[in-house]
């Protein structure tokens, strides 16, 4: 529940052993190499080949399809990659040209299929041709060269002007119809659209592949990466110096590598002008939290890991904004239909666990709140034993809104308070913890009329205020210190708006179960009011409503469930933002076939 320290290493050695160093780190798969030359920043920046993918997509987005070659003796998965992408590109162009002699085509109709003349026969003279709408028209009686009306239509007449030089000021632009005659371009389309038919053939008989080539994917890339990592290191005959960030507890076992392999090794901490990646390491039940914090940014390596309270905050808003068991049932049933799917791979393996925390909650907090798809229990029974929450009570609802606004704002801020340990630079964000939870302090004190608890309020909200106007502008000049410290103090305005962001908690969950009671009273009034046809029509409000309701619900805790944690809640507790470790490593058979 940590981001992993990092050191910078780096290996020196001779130009000999580089081929073999960078196969056995890409073995290893624990180091992220930092460029050390131009060309490898260029390289990298394009990402590890996405080639191969883009071959296999356009493969598997043909049309027709072949029988697929499951021996892999006569494949070769790089010439393959070659000549998908040379058809590929072969395909583009010959379709940008169709399409550029379309329109070529196109324009030339109205004006018939004709031959330029040579401009010696025209005496120096040329042809310029002109669209012009018929209200035009009459302003070509001002031009002072011989013009025609080749053809017209019922919008537009189509004029052929005689002059040496383009006429300046046309009532209307020139259309360029180019220099070759219509029957040449219309012979020239129909030779690309035959090529566009064997390529497309070509395509087809290169989909016998995908089969062996999607199992592939993972050397084709591998080899890639290989490749991209050879062009990131310095080279200079005979040496090469390779550098890179590995985590902290792998640099022994990197040292004794070097050591038995005679190259030269040096580790040392990242300094503060250092930018490392943030590599994460969770427990597997809250390594989703990595996902959904990563959906909107990374936290920077100087920063701390919000991955588990994003987690568990992210399933206690869900639940609360769709406060209701039956629909959370639904929604554990829609789980279990693509239970097994999710188990295939890691990732769904992680958002397995999200979805059956997200029901687990949202059954929990439907059940407090005692609303099954907009039913409330009956009086006594042991459902409506279990009901411990009032939602109809807004001064409770919003009070528990805020209560948890208040909680997680301070969370936020301790925690970035923590990170900077015992240095000054912490005391701002523990200021602004201080009037959070007193401001919370106070509102309890004046509600429930306990004067001990303001002053206690008050006291906690000065030294807060005092730690912001001290300590926000450490290390400036007093008087500038002082300025920034009180121009700190304007942030109140932003916590209290966010404080107050919480309610829409309140404001969805009621919503939700609104929504759902109007469609059972709806319903009922139908069926009561129509005789026969009242239950059919009933069923079709309520499975409708329902739906509808069912499905603005889910879209309303994911939006509003994460915006909460990446807009509130980043907001104060994570200030810089970083980029996600990709160590170079193998990835063997990986493929998206198997």
């Amino acid at each position: 529940m940590s981001i992993i320290a990092l050191n910078k290493v780096t290996f020196v050695g001779l130009m000999d052993d580089k081929g073999k160093l960078l196969d056995d780190l890409q073995d290893r798969g624990c180091l992220e190499l930092i460029p050390l030359t131009t060309e490898g920043e260029r390289v990298s920046q394009e990402g590890p080949s996405q080639r191969a993918r883009e071959a296999l997509k356009f493969l598997l987005g043909s049309p027709q399809r072949r029988r697929q070659v499951r021996d892999p003796v006569r494949f070769d998965a790089a010439g393959v990659e070659r000549q998908v992408h040379d058809l590929q590109h072969r395909l583009q162009d010959l379709e940008e040209e169709r399409d550029a002699l379309t329109k070529r085509i196109g324009d030339l109709k109205p004006w018939g299929d004709f031959v330029f003349p040579p401009v010696e026969e025209m005496a120096g003279q040329r042809l310029w041709f002109y669209v012009f709408p018929h209200k035009e028209m009459k302003k070509m009686e001002a031009i002072p060269f011989p013009w025609e009306v080749v053809r017209s239509d019922q919008l537009y007449c189509y004029v052929a002007v005689v002059s040496e030089r383009e006429p300046a000021e046309m009532p209307v632009p020139r259309s360029h119809l180019g220099s070759q005659p219509r029957h040449e371009l219309e012979h020239r389309l129909e030779e690309v659209e035959l090529a566009i038919e064997d390529a497309q053939a070509e395509r087809a008989y290169l989909t016998r592949w995908c089969f062996l080539f999607a199992r592939s994917l993972g050397q084709l890339e591998d080899r890639a990466a290989r490749i991209e990592a050879a062009s990131q290191t310095f080279d200079q005959d005979p040496v090469f110096a390779l550098q890179g960030w590995a985590p902290k507890e792998k640099v022994g076992e990197l040292r004794d590598y070097a050591e038995k392999q005679g190259v030269m090794f040096e580790a040392e901490e990242p300094g503060p002008s250092d930018q490392p990646p943030t590599m994460f390491r969770n427990p597997p039940s809250l390594a989703v939290g990595e996902d959904l914090v990563t959906f909107y940014m990374t936290p920077g390596y100087w920063t701390w890991d919000p991955s588990s309270v994003v987690f568990i905050s992210f399933a206690v808003f869900f639940a609360m904004i769709l406060s209701d068991a039956g629909y959370a049932a639904l929604l554990g049933l829609g789980l279990l239909m693509f239970w097994k799917k999710l188990g295939r791979s890691e990732v769904g393996l992680r958002f397995r666990f999200l979805g059956m925390a997200l029901v687990l909650a949202s059954i929990v907090y439907g059940i407090m709140v005692g609303s099954y798809f907009g039913v409330s229990p009956s009086p006594g029974s042991l459902l409506a034993n279990l009901r411990l929450i009032d939602m109809s009570n807004t001064s409770l609802m919003m009070a528990i809104s805020v209560v948890i606004g208040v909680i997680h704002v301070v969370l936020g801020n301790v925690m970035d308070a923590w990170r900077y340990g015992r240095r000054v630079e912490a005391l701002p964000s523990l200021g602004w913890a201080c009037i959070v939870a007193g401001g919370l302090m106070l509102a309890a004190a004046m509600s429930l009329k306990i004067g001990w608890l303001g002053q206690l309020a008050t006291i906690v909200m000065v030294a807060g205020g005092l730690l912001i106007i001290l300590f926000t502008g450490v290390g400036a000049k007093p008087l500038s210190r002082l300025i920034q410290g009180f121009l700190g103090l304007t942030k109140i305005t932003s916590v209290f708006g966010d404080v107050l962001s919480y309610l829409r908690l309140f404001a969805l969950g009621l919503a939700t179960a609104s929504l759902a009671v109007s469609f059972n009273e709806m319903a009922e009034q139908i069926r009561a009011g129509i005789p026969r046809m009242g239950v059919i029509l009933a069923l079709g409000v309520l499975v409708l409503g329902h739906a509808m309701n069912f499905m603005l619900g889910l879209s309303s805790c994911v939006i509003h469930g994460l915006r909460l944690n990446v807009i509130e809640f980043f907001n104060w507790g994570l200030k810089e933002e970083g980029r996600l470790y990709q160590p170079f490593k193998r990835k063997g058979n990986e493929g998206w076939m198997h």
